[in-house]
């Protein structure tokens, strides 16, 4: 299968790894459009591609720039895209119900989500939808099997409006617990400190799905706390409370189970372990690159072009 994959060249998050799955996957041309690329879709295929000669054109571009180019987005065959955001759809944020307005308006392509019931719910809005998770930099982010002087912290943002509730439990948290919240470099230092946690705090509050972090520290050896998101979302990820991860739904219940682990360093050391094999085994981006081009191989929906009238009615339905 010969695959057109088009990324974004400029993007906080270094997912190079992934890249590389996708393509030891599949006959795969991968393009890094610039933001002026993405933001004139148009003028970029008529002058740099010939559609003929692809089985499947995979998206993975700034969701801002494509629901301003429907109009020639729904012109493109065998279209897939891919999404880490979609779970925005669904929670109170300036994309609240964007992603539905926009995947109605593409009938025909495939949409591959990073969050499995967030994949249920645009399945159950007649979305073309497959679920394949968010994971982990194999060839950065590694068990050191160094001292973990930090028993209980947290890395990364939580500035933006999407992690309004991350912060209000780390905050509420750090008035009862010991917690260390900081951010590191990309690269060396990010895996040096990761390799310092006992206990990884994850507090994806309000999102529905895990991010890329939880797999980050699993992979690290950390202990993962992860706020729970549900028997439906851990069942698919093969998340199993107190055997490989550490799930909660209140400061509350998170400090009765940090209790019951600091009583018991086997315990702890038994979930590290079975974090990481599960993380090493299902969640590397080489692996996830695997079950992306998986996912792209089943046929998509014949090609169907909206009339105009069409794409209004799609992009206002309720």
């Amino acid at each position: 299968m010969k695959v057109l994959f088009l990324v974004q060249k400029e993007q906080r998050a270094i997912l190079d790894r992934l890249y590389e799955g996708v393509q030891a996957h599949c006959e795969c041309d991968l393009r890094w459009l610039t933001r002026e690329d993405q933001a004139d879709l148009k003028g970029y295929f008529e002058r740099e591609i010939d559609i003929s000669q692809y089985e499947r054109i995979l998206f993975f571009l700034r969701f801002k720039q494509e629901i301003r180019q429907v109009s020639f987005i729904v012109s493109l065959p065998n279209l897939v895209v891919l999404e880490h955001d979609a779970y925005q759809n669904y929670i109170p944020c300036k994309y609240t119900g964007k992603f539905s307005q926009y995947y109605r308006q593409l009938p025909s392509a495939r949409i591959i989500s990073s969050g499995y019931m967030v994949v249920q719910r645009l399945l159950a809005e007649n979305v073309d939808a497959c679920f394949v998770p968010k994971g982990y930099d194999q060839a950065l982010l590694h068990c050191l099997g160094s001292e973990r002087d930090i028993e209980l912290a947290f890395v990364g943002s939580t500035k933006s409006v999407a992690y309004s509730g991350r912060k209000a439990l780390l905050d509420e948290l750090a008035q009862v617990e010991d917690l260390v919240v900081t951010r590191t470099k990309s690269g060396a230092d990010y895996l040096a400190t990761l390799n310092r946690i006992r206990f990884f705090v994850s507090a994806d509050v309000g999102m529905g799905e895990y991010m890329i972090k939880n797999f980050e520290a699993m992979a690290c050896g950390c202990v993962l706390l992860a706020y729970d998101h549900g028997a439906e979302e851990n069942a698919a990820l093969g998340f199993v409370d107190m055997h490989n991860i550490v799930l909660y739904r209140s400061v509350a219940q998170l400090q009765q189970k940090l209790q019951i682990l600091r009583a018991d360093l086997v315990a702890v050391e038994s979930i590290a372990q079975q974090g990481r094999l599960l993380a090493e085994s299902r969640y590397s981006f080489f692996e996830l690159g695997r079950q992306i081009v998986e996912a792209m191989r089943a046929p998509l929906r014949p090609q169907q072009r909206l009339t105009w009238l069409q794409r209004v009615r799609a992009a206002w339905a309720v």
